[in-house]
Formats: C-alpha cells, structure tokens, sequence
C-alpha cells in the first residue's frame, strides 16, 4: 500500500513538526519547517515618521541555535523532505502502472494534514514531467488522481437524477427516468429568428415542417464533433429540455454514455438565481453545490474533460450583462456569481471546458452569438413518439389504443402532443374517462382537457384521503383562486419559475403553501431543488394560463355577484380579445383561448363547484363569434388570424372552416377558380390548409388557383411547404418580389 511505502519519512516529518511545535511555544522565530510560518513572519521594515516604538522586529532577534545545529537539523531535514518527495513518486509510478487498479480515496486523500503537501508534490511533478515533454504521462497521472471525485460525483448524481416526478410534486410519487423514458426529437439548427408568436403557435408550426428537412441530433452526441465547446438548445416550456438533460447527466453516471467526460457539473439557472447576493469563487461555487469535490483545490481542464450545464435560461433572474461585467480568469477569485456566469459562458473561466444552455426561444438572444458554436431544438415527441408514450404510459394496451385514436380526431389536441407534459395531462384524463366508463362529454377542445385536468385533481385529492366529497370546498376555492391570481400575475410578468417573495405578493402564506400543492398536487409544484432552497411552479406554463384565465373568469362573476355588474360578460371577453391581439409576442393567445372557452355554460356547469354562490354568467354566445369574425375579416394577415379560428374553436362554432371546406371537397383542379372569397374566408382557407393532418409536402397552386390573388393570400401556406408548385400560374414581377421574400425568411 502507498502508506506503507511512505510510512518512514511522513512518520519522522511528523514527529519533527510536533517538535518544532513545541520550540515555538517558547521562542517567536522563525521554524525552518513551517515554510507558512516563515513567510508570514518575514514582514519588511516600515518606517514612519517620527519616533519607532522598541523591538517591532522580532525577527531581527539573535538565534539561540549555533551554526553547527543548524547545518545538523537541515541535513536531517533535506534528507527527510527527499524521502517524502521519492516516496511520493513511487505512489505516483504505480498509479501510472497499466496492471494497476483505480486508486482508492484513500490513497488519494489520505490524512488531512498531509493533503497541501501531497498536492504540492503532485504540482511539481507535473510540472516537471510537462518540462520533460512528456505531457501524455503528466495528463494520465492527474485524470487517474481525479477518478475518486469522479467516483464520488457519479454517484451523487445517479442518486439524484435517476427518477423523474412526471408532473407530481414531492407530494406524489415518482417514476425511474430509465423506465418511462422517451427519446425526444431533437434537431440541429434553429426552425427560424426570432419567432414573437406564443410558444403553442410555435409547436403548431414547427408540427407542419417535414422531417426530412431537419438533421436529427441524440443528446449524447451534443460534443462528438471536438470543436464544439458552447451548444444552446432552444425548446417551449415544458418540450422536455429538462428532461434531456437529466437523461444525459444519468446515462454518464451509470456509465452508458460520454465516458470520456471526466467531471459534469449540472447548474440550473433556478437555484443560481438563490445565490444572486452571493459573492464567492468559482471553486467555491463549484463546492457549494458538489460537496463531493470540495478538496479538488482546482479544475484543470488541459488535463481533463468537463462539462457544465446551465438549464433554464429563460429562469435566470440574473442580469448576465456580458457587456459591463469585469473580465475574471483565476477560479479562485471571488466575484458575483453573475460576473462568474458570464467569465464561465465568455471562456475567460474554464476556457476548455464544455458548456451546455438550455432556454426557451424568447430568452435564448441573451447569450451572444459569438459564445454558441452549435445551437440545436428540442421538437419535442414526433407523431410516432407521441404514439409511443401512450403506449408506455397505459398498461392496458386496447385503452391505449382509444386514447390515441380519440387525440388524432382532435387537430389541435394532437399537435398539442408534440408537448411530453401535455401528453401526461391528457393520458391522466382520458384514461380515468375512456377506462372507467365516466359520464360526460370526452374533451376535444383544450379548455375542456384541462377543465377536467383540474376537476379530476380535486377529485383526487378527495380520493387519497379516503373522503366521498370536499370536506371543505370553500378552502378548496380560496386555494384555487389564490393559485390563480399567482399564475395571472406572474404571466403577466413572463415568469415561470417564482420564490418565496412572488407568493407573499399574492397573499400566499410560504408557511401554509402545502395547503396549496396539497390541494392541486400535479398542478402546483413545491420543490426543494437538487442543492438549494425552495422554488415554486406550475408543472407547465399551459396549466399557468388556465388559471390565470380561470382567476380572471371567476374574479368577474364575482364582482359581478357582490357588486352591481357594470359591464357583461361580453365586455370582458372583447377586452381580452383586443388585448390579445395587440399583444406583440402572442402571450395571451392560450389565456384568450381558455377565457372563452370558459365562458361556455357546459364548462361553468363542469367548474360549478369552484364558482361563487348564484354566480354564474350567461351571455350571448353569438355575439362574441361575430365579434371575432369581424376581427379576422379586418386583420390582413391570414397568419395573425389563426389563434382566432382557435378562439372559435374553442366557442365551439366551426362555421367559417365549413364554408372554405365545402369549396376543398370539389376535388380535382382550380378548386376556387370563378368563386370570389372573401378576407375571412381566405383566413379561414390558410387555417384549414396549415392544420391539416396532411404533411405538407408540395404545395400546387393549380390545386386551388393559378392566380396571383390565390399565391399571396395563401403565402403562409407556401412558407409552410417544403416545395411549391408554381407552372403555369400567371405569375407576375410583383408576385416574383414577394415570393423570394418569404422564402428568403425560410
């Protein structure tokens, strides 16, 4: 064993220091060992003005040792500190021995008193053996000493990262990532710019772009290509960025995957945003959420491979001002962990290691372009995917069968899939409807899906706590009612993630919030973070805009019930669909979607027992389907129109889509050739033709006009084609000019 090799000289160095030791509780002078001691006692004279006080210098006393016990003790110790140095290099050439086993944590470690000296053996070896040009030797010599951290960090992240809570709180229970996991689509590249639609629009447009037009990317691959140090991965909330990420720090700590990883540390930008106040170093940083290393004084990237992960880039609550903040090299110097995060993403920290950012789209232009040298997309499930987590999820595989055939009659609930936690949502509901024979309508809108999501929630807590009915519904509803006033003003404010001071803002205790992820267990999340402290969410920022809608529908009725009503319910709801559309990224599209839906008397009947005491709220029905159609008949883009054919979806009034459908059923060519549509009727064309369950693969003008009326009101819909058939259409200069801007911006 190493401490048997080393025994004799680490024994008498000891025994010297102890008796060193004891000589300085009687003299102040200087050690000859304690190297320490000696550099701090060697202060430089000071002179000032006016007279010195006596004996300021201890060091200038005379020794009470002669010449001759002097030569005598350093002979004793040159001879020792060589014993120790050679002994150190015997420990060092059987670690580099290729019949020799992994190092314990022992032999890396061993005594505390002797780790400073053993690191500065290890640090003049190295650099020695560097001097002598042999690099390779000096690399596999420090990698072979840092496998007992890596031993230590796998295993804490295995722990940590190998089950999954699919949408439940601590509450719940959970599941092994390994067992339920599926590979998500992800691709390389970016689907378009800056898109300022809201992230559903995006699942639905990125749901049109043929498959063979992407390059698909696993995970585990992100580094294969060596150059690559900076990968962004862009995905809306809840497509399974997280998830990925979990899935590839398990895969290397069970040793499936990226083995020549030596150190993957995993950052979350939600548990950084805790230690905004901090001010400390990068090592520090590193200690502080990996325990594990704390004696690994430094990380030498030249010497090995690491990877940080940053997820959850639209969760930062820092400023990351890569402009102003102050260069930082040395990860032993302290600064605020924005100035570190920002010195770490720069490559001014840690300049070799490997860095990974997750972010929703709208967050993502925060990193600049220059630190990124691949940038990637979670798509989230493609169809057969979605297809495969039913499967999974079901056990009874004919009830699966329903489930899947029941979304792929509903357009919008399928493309809604591309989503893994709406998938989850989904598959909770339908499988207590379509598998216990329960009466009702099955949901075909997503105001009813997550109608029932949220009845089927309350039902459940009811259920785990053996009770026939709500002991008390009116908790029940306070609590709701106060999740929903969080949810709508944090949407308003775009956060998705909030701490302690967002629920005191919204009168919710933090002492009693178990009341309230109690109450909507899969619905409200309190979790404790895999290091820090305590953080709050909605499982997914669809169930956040529900209850935002759901807080301002039943704020109105409520008003309505103890105040005399100053404005109807059709007020409220043309409100909400001018603000929707004045709304510059599309925030409200999904809250305006849910409102209306909301409006309908079948979902108040649903909500009936969250809604206050003779308050309920008719209007009429038709009044806002006119209103939303005068609307689409003036807006001139067709593609901004979209969300509102969604908003009469989910009014259940489908008479625009019937009418432009009656002219597609003609079959054959020039389908509206001689028929003279109006601006709501081409929206509603664009509409039809986007949220078809046909790929749209070759687009034929010929098919409906050859025209160049028909190309530019259908533009959206060529833009969506991965090819367009254009002979023999009329085409003039002027279409040319518009044509090659749209696919300029392809």
């Amino acid at each position: 064993m190493t401490s048997n090799m080393s025994v004799s000289g680490e024994q008498d160095l000891k025994k010297d220091e102890r008796m060193m030791e004891g000589k300085r509780s009687d003299s102040p002078e200087p050690s000859c060992v304690s190297m320490k001691s000696d550099a701090s006692m060697d202060h430089p004279f000071h002179f000032r003005d006016g007279a010195s006080s006596p004996d300021v210098r201890p060091q200038q006393k005379k020794s009470n040792l002669s010449r001759n016990q002097l030569d005598s003790i350093f002979k004793e110790l040159e001879h020792k500190v060589i014993t120790l140095i050679k002994n150190e290099l015997k420990r060092f050439r059987k670690l580099l021995s290729p019949d020799y086993p992994a190092c314990t944590e022992r032999e890396v470690e061993d005594e505390q008193d002797l780790h400073s000296v053993r690191d500065g053996a290890l640090k003049i070896t190295l650099h020695v053996l560097k001097n002598m040009n042999h690099t390779d030797l000096a690399n596999t010599l420090h990698n072979k000493l840092a496998s007992v951290y890596q031993t230590k960090l796998k295993s804490s992240l295995r722990e940590k990262f190998k089950r999954i809570n699919e949408g439940i709180s601590q509450h719940g229970s959970s599941a092994l990532l390994n067992e339920i996991y599926t590979e998500l689509y992800i691709t390389e590249g970016w689907s378009g710019d800056v898109n300022n639609e809201h992230e559903v629009r995006q699942i639905e447009t990125a749901s049109r772009s043929p498959a063979t037009q992407e390059t698909p990317i696993k995970c585990n691959d992100l580094f294969k290509d060596k150059s690559i140090r900076g990968v962004l991965t862009k995905g809306v909330a809840g497509i399974g960025k997280t998830v990925s990420v979990q899935k590839f720090i398990l895969d290397w700590a069970e040793g499936k995957a990226n083995q020549d990883v030596t150190f993957m540390f995993p950052l979350p930008f939600r548990e950084l945003n805790l230690m905004k106040q901090k001010h400390l170093s990068l090592m520090d940083l590193l200690h502080h959420f990996f325990p594990e290393i704390r004696k690994l004084e430094v990380i030498d990237c030249d010497s090995y491979k690491v990877v940080l992960i940053f997820d959850g880039l639209d969760e930062c609550r820092l400023p990351l001002n890569f402009q102003k903040n102050e260069r930082l090299c040395d990860v032993t110097e302290s600064a605020s962990v924005d100035v570190l995060l920002t010195n770490l993403i720069k490559g001014n920290l840690l300049p070799s290691a490997l860095l990974w950012i997750t972010s929703r789209p709208g967050a993502a232009n925060q990193i600049p372009p220059e630190c990124v040298d691949q940038v990637t997309e979670v798509r989230g499930f493609s169809d057969p995917q979605k297809e495969e987590y039913f499967r999974k999820r079901i056990s009874d595989q004919s009830l699966a069968d329903k489930i899947i055939s029941h979304m792929k009659s509903s357009r919008s609930l399928y493309i809604m899939c591309h989503i893994p936690v709406f998938c989850w949502i989904s598959a909770t509901v339908l499988e207590r409807m379509l598998g216990e024979a329960e009466s009702g309508e099955i949901p075909k809108t997503l105001t009813q899906m997550f109608t029932h999501f949220l009845i089927f929630q309350i039902k459940h807590k009811d259920q785990k706590y053996h009770q026939k009915c709500d002991p008390d519904p009116q908790q029940t509803r306070e609590s709701i009612l106060a999740l929903g006033k969080l949810a709508f003003h944090q949407l308003e404010k775009g956060n998705l993630i909030f701490y302690e001071e967002d629920l005191r803002e919204c009168g919710i205790d933090v002492r009693e919030v178990s009341v309230y992820s109690g109450v909507c267990t899969q619905i409200f999340r309190e979790e404790f973070g895999l290091y820090l402290g305590k953080v709050f969410s909605f499982v997914h920022l669809s169930v956040q805009e529900f209850l935002a809608s759901l807080y301002a529908f039943l704020s109105f009725i409520s008003r309505n019930v103890t105040e005399q009503p100053t404005t109807d319910l059709s007020d409220l709801l043309r409100t909400a669909v001018d603000k929707a559309l004045q709304s510059e990224n599309g925030h409200l599209d999904l809250f305006l979607r849910f409102l209306l839906g909301l409006s309908l008397e079948s979902s108040q009947t649903l909500l009936r027992g969250l809604m206050p005491q003779t308050g309920s709220s008719s209007h009429s029905k038709q009044e806002t389907v006119e209103y939303i159609k005068e609307k689409i008949r003036k807006n001139p883009s067709p593609e901004k129109s979209i969300n509102l054919f969604h908003c009469l979806n989910e009014l259940n009034d489908h008479s625009l889509v019937q009418e432009v459908q009656r002219y597609l059923n003609r079959g054959g060519l020039s389908r509206l050739s001689g028929t003279r549509l109006s601006p709501a009727q081409w929206s509603a064309l664009v509409f039809v033709l986007l949220n078809s369950d046909q790929e749209l693969d070759v687009f034929n003008l010929s098919k409906y006009d050859p025209s160049e009326e028909c190309l530019l009101k259908l533009l959206p819909v060529v833009k969506a084609s991965r090819r367009a058939d254009l002979r023999v259409c009329k085409l003039t200069e002027e279409s040319c000019r518009v044509l090659s801007s749209v696919l300029r911006s392809n």
